[in-house]
């Protein structure tokens, strides 16, 4: 396998986590660095050639720039898938990557805002003007619903599926659910408080101030496009500055809150990870099972922001 070779086994292997396995593109954005990394370590070796002892090398070499051990395990981990299916492509004697270990990783825990200071911060809205209510209503529904920053600028209007228009989420104001498709295209409901929906009503009241041709987008930049990661991260930082949080803080702590409060409150561990969207580590547990009644019962119980409110019942 010449390098040549290597690379368009490289690029077909991310045709398949695209299409089979349907990754967002911020995900195989991530696995395209990672086999980079591999092509400039491996240099002129093909990699159909690499052994056991030379990913302990590249191992070893990445550990000693610096690169950080979660981002080794990635790396280790992008490569071994790409191993397992290469070697059902061509003859392989082995997979070069098993048994390699990534450098062991400090424990930290992740970082999360006090519910006093949570709640604080989301509260706070710098005036009525568009800007201000997108602001409030986003940061309400980053904590009340414990959203990827990603999943929140995706979310439409409505349920409505438009001609190439995959809608990736939605607001169900009756039943106070936002509907969401998570990483690898997984759906799931997550209860949505009282007053991250009347933010989010607020806001809606104003939004077609901004309107242009964004006629899906639930949230509109100034110039009436989608919201973008990226600008959410940017208000967010403002907003911090202006209230006054005593931490540093991005939509991410925003979620982790959400789930530490509620984890605090609830000690459901099990209906915390339903409602992240998050796989279970143990593979022996499954949750998709769960009654979503049962979530939306946790989730009133334990949420600072949620509040009492009646749902009626669907069908």
């Amino acid at each position: 396998m010449s390098a040549n070779e290597s690379a368009n086994w490289v690029n077909a292997y991310l045709d398949l986590l695209k299409h089979q396995r349907g990754l967002s593109p911020h995900t195989l954005s991530n696995y395209r660095l990672d086999f980079q990394a591999l092509l400039v370590l491996a240099a002129d070796q093909s990699l159909a050639q690499l052994q056991y002892f030379d990913l302990r090398r590249f191992t070893s070499k990445m550990h000693a720039q610096g690169l950080h051990a979660r981002s080794i395990a990635r790396r280790l981990s992008s490569w071994r898938g790409f191993y397992t299916w290469l070697a059902t492509q061509i003859d392989l004697p082995a997979n070069p990557v098993v048994g390699v270990k990534a450098p062991r990783k400090e424990k930290s825990l992740p970082k999360a805002l006090g519910v006093d200071d949570a709640v604080h911060l989301v509260a706070q809205q710098a005036g009525d003007t568009p800007f201000a209510l997108a602001n409030r209503a986003m940061f309400e529904l980053l904590y009340s619903s414990g959203l990827r920053v990603s999943e929140l600028v995706s979310l439409n209007l409505n349920n409505r599926i438009e001609s190439n228009d995959q809608n990736p989420g939605w607001i169900d104001f009756e039943q106070a659910e936002v509907h969401v498709v998570g990483k690898g295209n997984k759906e799931r409901i997550v209860p949505v408080g009282r007053c991250a929906l009347d933010a989010v009503s607020a806001w809606l009241a104003v939004r077609g101030q901004l309107l242009r041709t964004e006629v899906h987008a639930l949230f509109l930049s100034e110039r009436g496009t989608r919201m973008s990661v990226r600008v959410v991260q940017l208000r967010l930082k403002q907003h911090v500055l202006q209230v006054g949080t005593p931490a540093k803080v991005n939509p991410h702590v925003l979620r982790h809150s959400f789930a530490t409060h509620m984890l605090q409150s609830s000690g459901d561990l099990r209906a915390v990870q339903e409602m992240l969207g998050h796989r279970s580590i143990s593979a022996t547990q499954v949750y998709t099972a769960l009654d979503f009644q049962h979530l939306a019962k946790v989730y009133d119980a334990a949420h600072p922001r949620a509040h009492k409110r009646t749902r009626t019942s669907k069908g």
